[in-house]
C-alpha cells in the first residue's frame, strides 16, 4: 500500500496516497439525563455517503440521536479527539430535541481528502493537525476560517514486553518519577524524561517504531518531524534514516466478517509508539501494568509554543488533492501539537453545526477536553485574518491571536 516515499535532503517526504474504504461501527448511544420520555435514547445507523476505492486507515462512522430526527450534523474528526467529542455529542442531541449527530473518526490527511477529492457531505472537520485545514481545506475553498480549539506534545510510549528498553544496563526511562493519573486527563501528568540518548535505544537491531500511515495521518507524520528535529538537535548526521529504517506503518482497516483484524499491537508487533500525551495516559489506564511512556525534550516533542520557530525547519509533503491551479504537493510544517476545527464551506446543515461549535467551544466542551484531553485553548484561538469569517455566534467564544498559520 505504501507506493511511494521520497526523502529530500532528510527534510521532505512525499507518500502516494490511496483513498480508504469507510467502515461504519455500532451505533452510539446518547445518554440523557431527562424526565422525559423516553429515558433511554435510541439510536439508528445511517450510511454517510459512497465508499471511495482503496484501502488504507478506517473511517468509522456512528449515527447518535435521542430518537428520532432530521438531517443529522455531520462530524469529521482525528480519533484522538473521539473521548471529548462522544461527551459533546451526547449533551447536544439530548439538549437539542430532534437533531442527530453523524460521528466519522479517522486520520485527518484521510478525512480532508474524503470531503474533498471523495465527494462526501460534511459539516464540520476536526482534524488533530490545525494545519491540515490551513495547507489542504482552505486553499481548495472548502474553509474559510480556522478554529484552534486544543493542544498537546508527544510522547514515547513502550511496554513491559518491548525489546529494546534498556541499552548497556540502563533504561529508556531517565530521571523522574512514573506517576500518571489513574483517571482522567492530566497535561503534563508526573512521568520520566526519557534517556539522554533515547534514540538509540530505538535504533537497535531489531527494535521497531509503530504508527499510523505518514500520508493519511498526522500522528503518523509527526513521526518523520520528530526524526528530522533529532538529527537537527542532536547533531547527529543520517539520524533521520536511521530512525525511519525501524519506524513500521501499522494497518488499522478493520477485519472482514469472521476474520482476524489487521491490527497491530504495541509491545507485541512494535515496541515503541510516538503518540500524544492524552492518548497516552487514556492507554496507561486501561493497561496500568503494562504501559509505559516517557518525555521527550522540548525541542523534539512538539508541544512547547516557544520553541515554534525551530520545529517549523521540520517539513513533510503530502500529495495534493488533485484540484486544477492547486500544486501537486503540499508542505506541512512541523508545529506546536494543535487541534483546529471548521465549518464547511457547503456544510449542509450549517446552523446545527453552528450550534454545535457553540457547545464544544463553551463550558461543555471545555469540561469535556479537560475531562479525557487534549488539553482545551480557553477561549478557543483563531487567527486575526479568520475572524471576519466566522458565524456572528462563534466570534464571542473565541480570542484572535497570532497563528502560524505554515507560509
Amino acid at each position: 500500500m505504501l507506493q511511494g516515499l521520497l526523502a529530500r535532503s532528510g527534510q521532505y517526504l512525499a507518500y502516494a496516497v490511496a483513498l480508504p474504504m469507510l467502515v461504519f461501527g455500532e451505533p452510539a448511544l446518547a445518554t440523557c439525563t431527562t424526565t422525559s420520555t423516553p429515558t433511554t435514547p435510541t439510536c439508528r445507523s445511517a450510511p454517510c455517503g459512497k465508499s471511495p476505492p482503496g484501502v488504507g486507515a478506517a473511517v468509522s462512522c456512528n449515527l447518535i440521536s435521542a430518537g428520532s430526527g432530521t438531517q443529522p450534523v455531520i462530524i469529521y474528526h482525528a480519533g484522538s479527539l473521539s473521548a471529548a467529542l462522544t461527551a459533546v455529542e451526547d449533551s447536544f442531541v439530548c439538549n437539542n430535541p430532534g437533531t442527530q449527530v453523524l460521528d466519522c473518526s479517522g486520520g485527518s490527511v484521510d478525512l480532508a481528502r474524503q470531503i474533498t477529492a471523495g465527494g462526501l457531505a460534511a459539516d464540520i472537520y476536526a482534524p488533530a493537525d490545525y494545519l491540515d485545514i490551513e495547507r489542504l481545506l482552505k486553499p481548495t475553498g472548502y474553509a474559510s476560517y480556522d478554529i484552534l480549539i486544543a493542544r498537546g506534545k508527544m510522547v514515547l510510549s513502550y511496554t513491559t514486553t518491548s525489546l529494546g528498553t534498556t541499552l548497556d544496563g540502563v533504561s529508556i526511562a531517565g530521571t523522574g518519577t512514573f506517576n500518571p493519573p489513574s483517571s482522567g486527563f492530566v497535561e503534563n501528568s508526573t512521568v520520566p524524561d526519557a534517556a539522554a540518548n533515547w534514540y538509540s535505544f530505538l535504533t537497535q537491531p531489531g527494535v521497531l517504531l509503530g504508527g499510523s500511515y505518514l500520508y493519511l495521518d498526522p500522528s503518523g507524520y509527526r513521526a518523520p518531524m520528530i526524526f528530522q528535529l533529532a538529527q537537527s538537535f542532536y547533531q547527529i548526521p543520517a539520524l533521520y534514516n536511521d530512525l525511519l529504517e525501524h519506524y513500521l506503518a501499522t494497518a488499522e482497516t478493520p477485519a472482514a466478517s469472521g476474520a482476524t483484524g489487521r491490527t497491530h499491537t504495541l509491545g507485541t508487533q512494535y515496541d515503541y509508539q510516538i503518540t500524544y500525551e492524552h492518548s497516552a495516559e487514556a492507554a496507561y489506564q486501561k493497561s496500568p501494568s503494562t504501559y509505559r511512556y516517557v518525555n521527550l525534550p522540548d525541542d523534539i516533542n512538539l508541544g512547547n509554543p516557544d520553541k515554534n520557530g525551530f520545529y517549523q525547519h521540520s517539513v513533510i509533503v503530502e500529495p495534493g488533492l488533485g484540484f486544477p491551479g492547486l500544486d501537486s504537493l503540499v508542505a506541512l510544517p512541523a508545529s506546536r501539537v494543535v487541534w483546529g476545527a471548521t465549518i464547511l464551506r457547503d456544510a449542509p446543515n450549517r446552523d446545527n453545526a453552528i450550534k454545535f461549535l457553540q457547545l464544544l467551544l463553551g463550558g461543555t466542551g471545555q469540561t469535556a477536553f479537560e475531562a479525557s484531553g487534549p488539553a482545551p485553548f480557553i477561549p478557543a484561538v483563531v487567527s486575526r485574518r479568520d475572524y471576519k469569517n466566522l458565524p456572528l455566534q462563534l466570534q464571542t467564544l473565541v480570542t484572535q491571536g497570532d497563528v502560524f498559520e505554515g507560509e
